[in-house]
């Protein structure tokens, strides 16, 4: 295993559109959601166990989640959880575990994904990381990883790839052109019909130095933010220069901030069954179903005339559901939700106005 291998799991968000299962004091990175015995956190881990060892593994979380992935992934220092103060998105998180990362190992080769998407073809995914990292560790490329589409879903961002500029050693890995944030459904069928376009999964693959140059090239203003923690990182004095950094720093994605601007950016074509599980619709698509099609977690649910349904109930309650199609029902502690799957884009307003009206203990 190259020592030089480093991680970099993005673990700080609340999943807000898993509401109420997925909720700010427990979100759904730490839940055993499928029902394997592993929280999504902990598969992604073990997931990464097989390219770089332990001690290069950084999880990057809300310093209110500091003791959940401790408990979780006991094997990780402190040293290695590092807590953000508040959400600023991606950018700001990769440049903070960059910097963490220089201080002990300026040639290392990173990978950066999310902590709660699921991956069913774990061999495959191991490979292409592995392809992915010795590319970045021989080019000065940023590569994101692009899954082969199934069908025109509008939920997911785009990247154009150009067929004629791929990596000599791996033809997987083309020149990107373009990148398009969630196209209303008729582009997304264009694209699937072009064949030149892939779903971003938002996994990157580079060398520390090659995202280095691309932020102070493309990024500067979050660079500078961090840049004057060198010296801190590491030390005693690291948090609360990073309490200071954010408190400071822009609030800007990855893509846009630096993948949608450099020049030197690849796609690694993909199928290892990934999905980013986002929604309870992309629970519901990778769940086993009855004969009804519906999927069921829960002891005592009794379903009668109900189609098409995704159905979570904890615990030994009963719950009978009559005449339900293409619904989302889920029983978790003191909140009920029953939903259309066709409307759950409705869920995150359903949060906020919960939050207003009854307060943050349901939330």
């Amino acid at each position: 295993m190259n020592k030089n291998n480093y991680c970099v799991i993005m673990a700080g968000g609340i999943g807000a559109r898993f509401w109420p299962m997925s909720r700010t004091s427990q979100p759904k990175q730490f839940i055993d959601i499928l029902g394997t015995g592993e929280t999504l956190i902990q598969q992604t881990v073990n997931r990464f166990l097989k390219i770089c060892p332990i001690e290069n593994i950084y999880i990057v979380t809300n310093e209110i989640y500091k003791e959940q992935v401790k408990e979780q992934i006991p094997a990780l220092s402190y040293e290695q959880i590092l807590c953000e103060p508040a959400r600023r998105n991606t950018a700001p998180c990769i440049a903070y575990a960059n910097y963490k990362i220089k201080e002990t190992n300026p040639d290392a080769i990173i990978v950066v994904a999310p902590s709660d998407h699921i991956i069913l073809k774990e061999e495959v995914f191991t490979d292409v990381i592995t392809s992915a990292m010795q590319a970045a560790a021989e080019n000065d490329w940023l590569i994101t990883l692009g899954i082969e589409p199934s069908r025109p879903d509008t939920g997911y961002g785009y990247i154009q790839f150009d067929k004629k500029i791929s990596d000599e050693r791996d033809s997987r890995i083309c020149k990107v052109k373009t990148f398009t944030e969630k196209p209303e459904l008729q582009i997304a069928q264009k694209f699937l019909e072009s064949g030149d376009f892939h779903w971003n999964a938002g996994i990157f693959v580079w060398s520390l130095k090659a995202i280095d140059k691309a932020f102070k090239t493309h990024l500067s203003e979050v660079d500078d933010v961090f840049k004057a923690g060198i010296g801190m990182y590491n030390t005693s004095k690291e948090q609360a220069f990073i309490n200071n950094a954010y408190a400071i720093c822009k609030n800007v994605s990855i893509d846009y901030g630096v993948m949608e601007k450099a020049e030197n950016v690849y796609v690694l074509s993909s199928d290892f069954g990934w999905s980013d599980l986002g929604t309870w619709g992309s629970l519901y698509a990778i769940r086993q179903k009855d004969e009804n099609k519906n999927s069921v977690v829960g002891k005592n649910v009794m379903t009668y005339n109900t189609n098409n349904c995704i159905v979570n109930v904890k615990g030994d309650k009963l719950v009978v559901l009559q005449g339900l199609d293409d619904y989302i029902v889920v029983d978790e502690g003191n909140i009920l939700l029953i939903c259309k799957k066709q409307d759950e884009q409705n869920i995150r307003q359903f949060v906020t106005d919960v939050k207003t009206d009854k307060g943050d203990q349901f939330v």
